[in-house]
């Protein structure tokens, strides 16, 4: 979940590039942050909590820097236990993402000769590596403590005697960027872009050293020397940038009508080898954590509804399916960032099983782009707020395209496509977010609601309602209409705030006796539909498209999050708690 970046090499103020760097990095935990700098033969710390935001460094000048920014999983949040962590000596640092999971026993062994500054099971890392440095290099030192820590995890440390940086990893992304005479090292590889073009997507269980403008990879398994894998890319680093926009979310949502346009025009051929993949396997199983979690949901309702055997898993939950799998089953792989632990573990079991893997994500080279045997990018861009919006929008217009193309009808899929991101363009104009705007203003004192939906609207109702709890905080909660009455329908006193999604199909009829039995109850109606109603007190209308019409409906759902945030007086981009891509267990 943390955030790393460090460079070696070159003229450039080292700090400075750092403190950039982690910037853009602070959507992955932001609960404290730090940057060490070699000056001379001495290591430089600053460590601040809190968010970065405009702060500034006071650290020298250097040409060697290594930064974090945290997100807590050992330890509170305090300066003591923000990153970077110095050795005993002061001639050795560390950053580290992920969990070490024999911190206990490694820290009772390290305590009778090291002194411990912090609560983190990081620091166990840096001390074992000193100790192991003790009587042998630090390279080796370095490669040694990664063998002996168990987990998913990264590791950099920054030498205090040498222009060198040593990183390895496992689980946790780590992404290296160079150029003539400098060489960077980050979680993510957007925030290399303002650099380099040149990239290095460190694999698994290698260990890479890094001196000016070089690099060198081990693999640890083999001790072996590797040639590194160079992709260039053509990514802008502009797309980071909020332009006219307040914050992220909101220029993320604004960004949909585009990304969907241009996925209305995907290659018949490309969508056809994922439909035969799905259609000739044994057992379909789209797998998602959070977000992505309801876009495989519905990808599942969709596929089912359309004669497609598949079934959805939560990406946390997938090894109750292991003795289950088999090499004729296939796996479509749901990930924004193509990092999350969870899911990258499911490929990994997958693989071992020699199922197919395919993915759908938005980031190039991503561990989960590079596991799978065919990928289809979401070519959504940059996601930099927390919440996923256009990579979410993004995975539904693809899911109705295979849809479509299973019924041999892409042509019609691919207008409804078009259709829907020319529509959402009319409902992100002033006159209808205004609606959105009056209807957050009416709601930001409350402190539950309820969204209601049936089969494809049911996905939809859920990510409505994580939509609304990540941002504003609000305990909101997703229902199956047909469920209301088997329980949770004894939590509807008068006021409560129901949206209930109505869509012009087949379950139309039911929501609108849902919509009935709630307001009996004394709920406040919040209609989403293509028709008005008498039961809803506030109609928000939507266009009737189809399958397409769940955009629409998500698009309200971001939009109406978004501004109960905002009059709430939270920063979207940045939820307490919560971190852009989960690489941690």
């Amino acid at each position: 979940m943390c955030g790393i970046f460090g460079l070696v090499g070159g003229k450039k103020n080292a700090a400075q590039v750092v403190i950039n760097g982690l910037k853009k990095l602070e959507y992955r935990g932001y609960d404290s942050w730090g940057i060490a700098v070699r000056a001379k033969d001495t290591i430089k710390v600053e460590r601040q909590v809190g968010k970065i935001g405009q702060a500034k460094t006071t650290l020298p000048k250097s040409n060697l820097g290594l930064g974090h920014t945290r997100w807590a999983t050992h330890g509170g949040v305090t300066i003591g236990n923000a990153h970077p962590h110095l050795d005993c000596q002061k001639k050795l640092c560390l950053v580290h993402n992920g969990i070490v999971e024999n911190f206990r026993p490694l820290k009772e062994k390290l305590l009778k000769n090291h002194h411990f500054s912090s609560e983190t099971d990081s620091e166990v890392a840096l001390h074992q590596i000193e100790e192991n440095h003790k009587t042998m290099s630090l390279l080796k030192a370095v490669k040694t403590t990664f063998k002996q820590v168990h987990g998913m995890n990264a590791l950099i440390v920054l030498n205090s005697k040498k222009d060198e940086l040593i990183a390895v990893k496992n689980g946790s992304p780590l992404t290296i960027g160079l150029t003539k005479d400098t060489t960077y090292i980050s979680s993510d590889v957007w925030s290399l872009l303002d650099h380099t073009s040149k990239v290095i997507f460190l694999e698994d269980n290698q260990l890479a050293h890094l001196t000016p403008g070089k690099v060198s990879i081990t693999n640890l398994k083999t001790n072996k020397k590797i040639k590194p894998k160079v992709t260039k890319l053509n990514w802008q680093s502009e797309q980071s940038r909020l332009g006219k926009f307040h914050h992220y979310m909101q220029k993320e949502i604004a960004d949909q009508p585009k990304v969907i346009d241009n996925l209305s025009r995907l290659d018949k051929d490309t969508l056809q080898f994922l439909v035969d993949s799905i259609i000739i396997s044994s057992e379909t199983y789209i797998l998602g954590c959070g977000t992505a979690y309801y876009a495989a949901l519905f990808g599942e309702y969709l596929f089912n509804l359309n004669g497609i055997k598949a079934q959805s898993i939560i990406g946390s939950e997938f090894k109750k399916y292991q003795k289950l799998l088999s090499k004729e089953d296939v796996f479509l792989m749901l990930s924004q960032s193509g990092e999350t632990i969870d899911v990258v573990e499911a490929v990994n079991l997958a693989k071992l099983k020699k199922m197919k893997v395919l993915c759908l994500t938005n980031v190039l080279g991503s561990t989960l782009y590079r596991k799978s045997d065919h990928q289809l990018l979401l070519q959504a861009g940059q996601e930099v707020a927390v919440a996923s919006t256009k990579a979410f929008t993004a995975k539904l217009a693809i899911l109705i395209q295979l849809a479509y193309q299973a019924r041999g009808d892409l042509k019609t899929g691919q207008n409804l496509i078009r259709r829907s991101a020319k529509t959402v363009t009319k409902m992100l104009a002033k006159s209808y977010q205004e609606k959105l705007i009056n209807l957050a203003k009416k709601l930001k004192d409350q402190d539950r609601l309820f969204v209601v939906g049936r089969q494809l609207s049911y996905p939809i109702a859920l990510e409505t309602a994580l939509k609304i709890k990540e941002v504003s905080y609000i305990h909101a909660e997703a229902q199956a209409g047909g469920e209301l009455k088997h329980g949770p329908i004894a939590l509807i006193d008068q006021g409560t705030p129901c949206i209930v999604i109505a869509p012009k199909d087949d379950t139309f009829t039911d929501m609108i006796s849902a919509a009935h039995e709630l307001k009996a109850r004394g709920g406040f109606i919040i209609g989403v539909s293509p028709k008005n109603n008498p039961v809803f007190d506030v109609h928000l209308k939507v266009e009737d498209l189809k399958e397409a019409t769940a955009i629409l409906n998500t698009v309200i759902a971001q939009s109406l999050a978004y501004y109960l945030a905002v009059v709430r007086g939270l920063n979207p981009d940045k939820p307490r708690n919560l971190a852009k891509s989960v690489t941690v267990k």
